[in-house]
């Protein structure tokens, strides 16, 4: 954390937008990563509560698939409340604005914390299950408002390494639960409700600290007609006066939409000038679900008991795991604005394709060869970093960059809609899928890499540092292919937006 608010400091954010970001992400997409990596040190611990709770209430010993079936209920039913979450965000930004969202958000993470916490003295593991709805519809949300807000509030030669910053956060969630979640911490019997409610924390940092800070500028001029406050809010995100090329470009977008709604989810399917690039948010958001990178966090103890690693070591091998991520991140953070989003993304997926067949391999083999279990567990790690290093973070940056104002909340809604059913999928078949599959796990996960991969390198336009309008030349030529003579001649103006300034804010 201390490394990614340095590296914004050194590339020359000013300290305002740096705080914004820091106090958005602590109780945004820190939330996601803290709420994935949280649920796997109470495993055992829920999973006897659970059994208990069926002798006590109907005296039923169960099964082991029915309390393993019980527990995957109540680690993937995150993924339909993040579902939920990805639905109510874009209407919610349209009425209430980016950062007042993200404040309203809070109410579904206290009151997770609150059934969290009393759950194990009501003895009903129903209260877990409803927080891990409402803590998931909390995470739905920020997924889809916190890129957003970012990505309208960054200057363009820093857009990306903002964005992105989104999945930084989202690692650093995974390490902090990881180590909260150790049994010297809060992972012990006595103290399992303790860790499940412990995400009420970053929550209330961010209600301290997140009002202090402005609105998205582009939303204030182009939803709300406030130039006044847009003006504002540059002059203390930028440090300085505000540019005229940044303030014009706002101001032809809000000339571009004028007079249009914004767009609703369906509509985005029957827009022809918006077909590929809702393909392309389709496709990724799906990909980083489907890769299995997600469900390595939920169920790291059958993972690296499959690898070959003993009980007692596990708990501390997973936080290197969410260690790898959050080094990847930053890695990725300082080289997306130099090679761009589809070299990151491309790259991340070839490298787990690669990682994941070598996995395979050393999987097939560890009980021929002794150190077997260990080049299975430095592929677990390789596999994280890959994926940190390119669909982690370029994700999230991609309907901000591909869609204008009118139809960015709907794209998010779609996107994070893709990525949440596919995680409620994967994490519902991924123990049996370690289960029956045994060595060949990540066969499917290595085939979705290529395929995305592939998808990536044919299909996608680079668009670091491009404005809108540039972008979306570049899509119209696969929207419109052979009917773009017309759009060919019309001029493409390309500002240089948030240019390094060294005033006093105000």
């Amino acid at each position: 954390l201390f490394q990614s608010f340095c590296f914004f400091l050194v590339i020359g954010s000013p300290l305002t937008l740096v705080l914004m970001v820091a106090s958005a992400a602590i109780g945004g997409t820190l939330q996601y990563g803290y709420n994935l990596a949280i649920m796997n040190a109470p495993t055992t611990f829920i999973q006897t509560f659970i059994n208990e709770t069926f002798l006590e209430r109907w005296d039923i010993q169960l099964e082991d698939y029915q309390v393993t079936l019980v527990w995957t209920i109540i680690v993937s039913i995150f993924s339909l409340g993040g579902l939920v979450g990805a639905l109510i965000a874009g209407p919610m930004t349209i009425r209430f604005g980016r950062k007042k969202c993200m404040l309203l958000n809070n109410i579904f993470l206290m009151s997770s914390a609150l059934l969290a916490l009393t759950s194990r003295a009501a003895k009903s593991f129903e209260m877990i299950i409803i927080s891990r709805v409402l803590v998931g519809i909390n995470a739905g949300i920020s997924m889809n408002v916190q890129p957003m807000y970012f990505g309208e509030s960054a200057p363009k030669h820093l857009r990306g390494a903002i964005s992105l910053s989104s999945a930084v956060f989202t690692a650093f969630g995974v390490v902090l639960g990881q180590v909260i979640g150790l049994r010297e911490i809060l992972g012990s019997e006595p103290c399992w409700q303790y860790l499940l409610a412990s995400n009420a924390v970053p929550g209330f940092i961010q209600l301290l600290t997140l009002p202090w800070f402005p609105e998205s500028p582009r939303y204030l001029l182009i939803d709300r007609g406030d130039k006044e406050g847009c003006i504002n809010a540059l002059r203390r995100l930028r440090g300085c006066e505000v540019q005229s090329s940044e303030l014009d470009e706002i101001m032809q977008e809000q000339a571009e939409a004028k007079g249009l709604k914004p767009k609703q989810p369906w509509e985005l399917f029957t827009d022809r000038s918006m077909r590929w690039q809702l393909i392309t948010v389709m496709i990724i958001s799906s990909a980083m679900q489907l890769c299995g990178n997600d469900s390595i966090y939920f169920y790291a103890f059958y993972v690296f008991k499959e690898a070959g690693i003993s009980d007692e070591k596990i708990q501390y091998i997973t936080i290197g795991t969410g260690a790898c991520e959050f080094t990847a991140c930053i890695m990725c953070n300082l080289l997306i604005e130099r090679k761009g989003r589809r070299f990151m993304l491309m790259g991340g997926f070839i490298l787990m394709t690669v990682w994941a067949v070598v996995f395979t391999i050393a999987l097939s083999f560890e009980h021929l060869i002794s150190w077997m279990p260990y080049l299975s567990m430095t592929c677990i790690f390789t596999y994280i970093l890959s994926f940190g290093m390119g669909p982690a973070g370029v994700t999230g940056v991609l309907p901000t960059e591909i869609f204008n104002q009118t139809a960015r909340p709907a794209a998010y809604m779609i996107a994070g809609s893709m990525m949440w059913i596919n995680l409620f999928i994967v994490g519902m078949i991924f123990p049996f899928l370690v289960s029956e599959l045994s060595e060949y796990c990540f066969v499917p996960f290595g085939a979705v890499c290529l395929l995305s991969a592939l998808y990536v390198g044919l299909f996608l336009p680079e668009t670091k540092g491009k404005s809108l309008s540039v972008i979306t030349h570049e899509f119209h030529k696969l929207n419109f292919k052979g009917q773009d003579k017309d759009f060919e001649s019309q001029p493409h103006v390309e500002y240089q937006l948030g240019e390094v300034c060294h005033s006093t804010a105000l």
